[in-house]
């Protein structure tokens, strides 16, 4: 499994890299929006761990951007937002699923299965 995070806290990015990485996945990481959207549209991932609060574009348009170029992909939106219309919010971008910051690991790889 393929596995791409768009991350722009880079000790978040490499913690979520590492232990994905020990579980055996294939993982990428970005982190920047632009370059994520990027990266989700033309590589076969088959899940996108996205943030919300992206430097250079909210993770909330990149998920919908996603879903209008026509990209199946799992996107599982990764914020520190959580209030229930924030969550609302990002599934009706598109998003699959939403995590919470902060998050167990545990919990996160029971969302990925």
């Amino acid at each position: 499994m393929r596995i791409l995070v768009v991350e722009d806290n880079p000790s978040l990015a490499e913690t979520i890299r590492l232990l994905l990485s020990q579980q055996g996945y294939g993982v990428d990481v970005t982190h920047l929006g632009q370059e994520g959207e990027e990266m989700a549209a033309s590589e076969p991932y088959d899940l996108v761990i996205l943030d919300v609060m992206l430097p250079d574009r909210d993770g909330m348009v990149v998920c919908r951007n996603l879903r209008r170029r026509k990209v199946s992909t799992y996107i599982l939106l990764l914020t520190a937002l959580s209030t229930t219309s924030e969550k609302v919010t990002g599934l009706e971008a598109g998003a699959d699923d939403y995590l919470v910051k902060p998050f167990e690991f545990e919990e996160l790889m029971a969302r990925i299965r």
